[in-house]
């Protein structure tokens, strides 16, 4: 039967000291910053693909041994098994794999987590489902767990349904944390290549109160003439205030 240190080993084979070097920079590691104290060991996304190819029937019980793990790459692996396990397995087993993410969101701790898991595990799940608990995620003091939030309505949008993105959206208007900004700004945008007119209804009430990082965001694919207007007028109305 597999396990998870075949797997952990399976890692270890593509893992360089330079990639290392890089990953731990790109990913803000130091002091302070977002990933703070995380651990690398040098694997690029390609091979961790790879190896999740080679390991897609890991017991649960293994892959959360990975998924636990203070190493990135083990934690990327796990998300790939379990994505890859959702996709394949019948409506209990997609349950139970929603269950068990939303109980480990303590581990999916950086963006790059988040951005291939929360759409195609959460938001895959929640796709004909109750969104409660994504309003609450959007509201939890973690910001991973608001990431979570509008990242994963990135599934509905696929699906041709923008309206929830807007409701996470205006939960997380005035966050404080880029991360959550730029992410908002990009689900909006996203939105907005399926209804443009919905964007901009939107966009009407709140362009004045957004971050300027989600504004641009949101607006990027606009004609160039009208993402001046909103960030002029955003300007205007944060200068008279």
């Amino acid at each position: 039967m597999m396990n998870f240190s075949e797997a952990k080993e399976a890692l270890r084979r593509h893992a360089t000291p330079s990639n290392k070097e890089i990953l731990q920079r790109f990913f803000k590691t130091g002091p302070g910053q977002y990933g703070e104290g995380d651990i690398f060991i040098g694997v690029k996304v390609p091979h961790i693909r790879g190896v999740a190819r080679n390991y897609q029937k890991l017991p649960t019980s293994q892959t959360l041994k990975l998924l636990r793990s203070p190493v990135h790459e083990e934690r990327l692996l796990a998300l790939l098994i379990l994505i890859h396990q959702f996709n394949k397995g019948d409506a209990d087993t997609k349950g139970a794999i929603a269950t068990l993410y939303l109980e480990h969101t303590r581990y999916t701790n950086n963006w790059d987590l988040i951005d291939v898991s929360a759409p195609n595990i959460i938001g895959k799940w929640l796709k004909d489902k109750d969104r409660t608990t994504l309003h609450a995620l959007a509201r939890s003091k973690n910001i991973w767990e608001r990431r979570i939030a509008i990242i994963a309505t990135l599934a509905f949008i696929r699906n041709g349904e923008v309206s929830e993105t807007f409701r996470i959206a205006d939960i997380l208007l005035k966050d404080p944390e880029d991360l959550i900004r730029k992410a908002t700004g990009w689900m909006l945008r996203e939105a907005g290549k399926r209804d443009i007119q919905a964007l901009r209804n939107f966009l009407k009430t709140r362009h004045a109160v957004m971050p300027r990082t989600m504004l641009r965001y949101a607006i990027e694919r606009f004609p160039e003439e009208e993402r001046q207007i909103y960030m002029k007028k955003r300007a205007l109305c944060r200068s008279a205030a």
